[in-house]
């Protein structure tokens, strides 16, 4: 709505006007960096599942190989982020999203007419059971992305914006999407408890699923709550769905770079000079991970810390406009500060960022994870950017009253 009420501006543009020059140059990097790693993701796993599909229909040879149909996406990516939004996508997305919808109720359906299969009490499970004893803080809250908060989204909610004939379309469009989001991602995750039971602090049967990537464990819980019909639904929603996020990805990157730069985008020139370096890092990641260079998990725990870090700045954002709008602004304010501490802590904990330094490891193997420093840094610095948050409130408001 923000962005709605900015003439459909790109959300780095949008926080520049709210919180400064400053975090509007630091949103436009990472709004970049995120939305190809978005486009990169999305492209490596539907091209994982529809290997593993094709090798279960009996297929060999260049069919089943992750190479061949990562090329294929990427070339289809391209062609989606040169054209229009309305010549491919808004044709398409329903019929999409519609399968997506109707993949979750059936998995949700085979788990509760299943009688093999039960959804464990969370209480009774309230506790570590991670096998090599990775913290809960701020690790879960990092991992489970997309489906409770995202930055990612906020990116995308713009070119919605465009789209909109009338702000009285934005309940539905974005509250109504995200709560159907949510609702999905719990729809998941039941369906994960359910069919790999936990055994001494193991899910069984996940580990050995998720060993031939992320695509088989999602073709594994489509197969066994929904037999045949539930392969076909994967294919359709767990291969097409990511593949429209991914250009919808590679598409922002673009529009962000454009605004960023002020190159009009009505002349193909204009759009072949930034779809070529988008599409070219993408294509570069994925066919690195393609060839075994670069490790997926760690694409995506990339993706997954700039997603939520993301969301902590557009929640900032947000809070200043309330604030200026003479709103409740600490409807965003506080879950804005949870963010910060989220976002900090995991920065600093995390191996792939600067847990190297401050973790314990033995034979180049991580032992421990030093809580004890990256807790008090990720509380400090949530604490630290609500103070700023207050000082540009009364700064603002001494300004107004001179």
């Amino acid at each position: 709505m923000m962005s709605e009420r900015n003439d459909g501006a790109s959300i780095a543009e949008v926080t520049g006007r709210y919180l400064g020059p400053v975090m509007q140059n630091i949103m436009r990097v990472f709004s970049v960096v995120l939305l190809i790693m978005v486009g990169t993701v999305f492209a490596v796993g539907p091209a994982g599942l529809i290997v593993t599909l094709c090798k279960n229909s009996g297929m060999s040879g260049l069919l089943t190989t992750t190479l061949f149909w990562l090329i294929i996406i990427l070339v289809y990516y391209f062609i989606a982020t040169f054209i229009s939004i309305d010549a491919i996508i808004g044709k398409i997305y329903p019929v999409f999203g519609i399968c997506l919808i109707i993949m979750a109720v059936g998995v949700i359906f085979g788990i509760f007419t299943n009688p093999a299969y039960t959804i464990p009490e969370i209480w009774a499970n309230f506790s570590n059971m991670h096998p090599s004893g990775t913290p809960i803080w701020s690790f879960m809250f990092i991992t489970v992305a997309c489906g409770a908060i995202s930055g990612f989204h906020s990116t995308q909610s713009p070119l919605m914006a465009r789209c909109m004939k009338s702000e009285k379309q934005g309940h539905f469009v974005f509250y109504g999407a995200m709560v159907c989001e949510g609702v999905i991602a719990l729809i998941w995750a039941a369906a994960g408890c359910a069919l790999y039971t936990i055994t001494d602090g193991k899910m069984a049967g996940l580990a050995e699923a998720l060993a031939a990537g992320q695509s088989a464990a999602i073709y594994d819980v489509c197969a066994k709550t929904m037999g045949g019909v539930g392969i076909a639904l994967a294919m359709i929603g767990v291969v097409i769905c990511p593949i429209t996020s991914g250009d919808t990805a590679f598409r922002s990157a673009r529009l962000t770079l454009a605004d960023w730069l002020k190159i009009d985008q009505d002349s193909y020139a204009n759009r072949l000079k930034l779809c070529v370096p988008v599409l070219g890092v993408g294509a570069f990641l994925g066919i690195g991970n393609a060839l075994g260079f670069i490790n997926y998990t760690v694409i995506w725990r990339y993706f997954s810390w700039t997603n939520q870090t993301l969301a902590m700045i557009v929640l900032w954002a947000a809070s200043m406009y309330l604030f200026k709008e003479k709103k409740n602004y600490w409807i965003t304010a506080v879950p804005a500060t949870f963010m910060s501490a989220v976002s900090c802590t995991y920065f600093v904990l995390a191996p792939e960022c600067l847990g190297k330094m401050i973790n314990t490891y033995a034979d180049g193997k991580l032992v421990a994870y030093n809580t004890a420093v990256a807790y008090p840094i990720g509380i400090i610095f949530a604490i630290a950017m609500l103070a700023l948050f207050i000082y540009a409130t009364k700064k603002h408001t001494a300004s107004q009253k001179a």
